[in-house]
């Protein structure tokens, strides 16, 4: 029988059908290369497992029993590419930001269509609890891409691509918060790069539960807002200089003092956080 897998690279998609259950992962790799021109051995398929393990070259694609059409994320740089690591990649236009300005918000947050879209998520959306929530915490939402991981840039492992202090950043805020891992794409993306990531089994902090794009809802606003957090992007370019979540955490912790966070306004942290630094 034929295999028909999707490759997710590089923030492009490739459909590879041209191969059956008696090839191998390295025939599959070997297709990978005619259409990206990533060699075999610097790929890295996520999610290609067999009981629990990554699947080895020599691993015929039936013992994996894939679902036709399944997409596969992979992470691995061209050979031609290494040369020019150092040099900056063309501008991303296409960053949304994730905090809304005040204005859109009080636009679209009691439109009855956007009300009932919601109704239909609270109904229909099950939420799996990892962890039980802890009594007198509160709880901090973190966004995956272009917040805690670049995912567009090309690297050879999910680390290249972590935001610099990501496990201290998480241990602080865990100390004060529940955390949530949430992100519009599928949960078994999100999966996929919390263990990558080494953020599911973390000994130092738990994530209470994860939200996919299953959970969200769709709104039409008639401008994007200013970017609050400044989005890791360039991973290859700005790992040794970003500390954005170090100095997020600091803030997580001056407000976890506080009994009420209705007199804060989230878009000017770094002013608070400066603001409490000098007293």
């Amino acid at each position: 029988m034929s295999v028909s897998v999707i490759i997710k690279w590089g923030g492009q998609e490739y459909s590879i059908s041209t191969l059956s259950e008696e090839d191998t992962v390295l025939d599959l790799k070997q297709s990978i290369k005619s259409l990206t021109g990533v060699l075999p051995e610097r790929q890295k398929l996520l999610g290609l497992k067999v009981k629990g393990k990554p699947a080895d070259d020599d691993v015929k694609l039936g013992d994996l029993k894939l679902k036709p059409n399944t997409k596969i994320m992979m992470m691995g740089t061209r050979e031609e590419s290494l040369e020019d690591v150092l040099a900056p990649p063309p501008e991303n236009d296409d960053v949304v930001n994730d905090f809304d300005i005040e204005e859109e918000v009080t636009e679209v947050e009691n439109r009855e269509e956007n009300l009932a879209k919601i109704a239909r998520r609270v109904k229909d959306y099950k939420v799996e609890e990892l962890n039980p929530p802890r009594p007198g915490k509160r709880l901090l939402i973190l966004d995956i891409d272009y917040t805690l991981f670049d995912h567009k840039s090309c690297a050879e492992t999910g680390q290249e691509l972590m935001r610099p202090y990501l496990h201290e950043f998480l241990t602080s805020a865990y100390e004060d918060y529940d955390i949530v891992i949430w992100s519009a794409t599928s949960m078994k993306w999100i999966d996929a790069k919390m263990k990558e990531l080494g953020v599911t089994d973390n000994p130092n902090y738990k994530i209470t539960f994860i939200l996919d794009g299953a959970a969200m809802i769709t709104v039409h606003t008639p401008k994007r807002g200013v970017v609050e957090i400044r989005p890791f992007m360039k991973a290859h370019l700005n790992r040794e200089k970003d500390k954005e979540l170090y100095k997020l955490s600091l803030y997580l912790k001056e407000i976890a003092k506080l009994d009420d966070f209705s007199g804060l306004n989230h878009k000017h942290w770094e002013r608070y956080l400066s603001k409490k630094q000098n007293q």
